[in-house]
């Protein structure tokens, strides 16, 4: 089975990546590790090979075809492709986006190291660098595949990292990817949300719960940083009472 992994900046995508490789027998294919290597060769940041990037498309293209071919020549392997758009190039793939709190995100990298190619002064530097490196990589997204990165319905499964450990993220990733299989890779999005990140700050997480997500009438919209609760917010509290790690949302 092929799954596409993809999310916010620092969502955690490289951690449950190595989860399902050490522990599932996933192999990774990380196109992030190829930018990387090209910001580095070139001794550029990340961000300034996201600009160059606008302007001369060849290493997309690089990336995209060695994807695509990766996933035609080997249809029963078991791999994790870890790039931002491998889900619009791998003919068949369970859709997953990562998204995280941008603060939550800026407070990740900043403590993380990263290498000459990624370096933050401060948190704060951080979070602005982060939210410039997303506008950026959403202009190049649309300007050269006419694609939404940052539009839900594109993903079958959108999980928030943002305070959940990485080995249960990896577990909710597996069994809704099994699901998804045994649907006939039916095409439906499902958005689980933490209920801390959706305003109950109180909110714990069960060393054994329940269920994994609370389903019912939750719609949330989007706020300049975040996510706010429009209707069901009760059922988002009764998931935070009973430690049920997330709510699933309309949004």
């Amino acid at each position: 089975m092929h799954i596409t992994l993809t999310g916010n900046l620092g969502s955690g995508k490289s951690t449950i990546c190595k989860i399902l490789e050490t522990e599932h027998h996933y192999e990774i294919y990380s196109t992030g590790k190829v930018q990387r290597k090209l910001a580095e060769d070139l001794g550029i940041s990340v961000l300034e090979m996201n600009q160059l990037m606008c302007k001369d498309h060849k290493y997309d293209n690089m990336i995209d075809d060695t994807t695509a071919k990766i996933s035609r020549e080997n249809p029963d392997k078991a791999i994790v492709f870890d790039s931002r758009l491998a889900w619009n190039f791998v003919e068949t793939s369970f859709k997953v986006f990562l998204s995280v709190s941008l603060h939550v995100a800026a407070d990740r990298v900043y403590g993380d190291n990263r290498g000459n190619v990624e370096k933050y002064s401060s948190a704060e530097d951080a979070k602005q660098q982060l939210k410039l490196r997303a506008q950026t990589e959403d202009i190049r997204y649309k300007d050269i595949y006419n694609l939404d990165y940052f539009n839900f319905l594109n993903y079958n499964l959108i999980l928030d990292s943002t305070y959940c450990t990485p080995d249960l993220l990896s577990k909710v990733i597996l069994e809704e990817a099994e699901k998804y299989k045994n649907n006939g890779d039916k095409k439906e999005t499902k958005i689980l949300m933490s209920p801390k990140r959706l305003g109950i700050e109180e909110a714990t997480m069960s060393a054994n719960p329940e269920k994994l997500y609370l389903e019912g009438d939750i719609v949330i919209e989007k706020t300049e940083d975040d996510y706010k609760v429009i209707r069901g917010m009760e059922l988002v509290k009764q998931a935070a009472e009973k430690g049920i790690p997330f709510v699933s949302v309309s949004l």
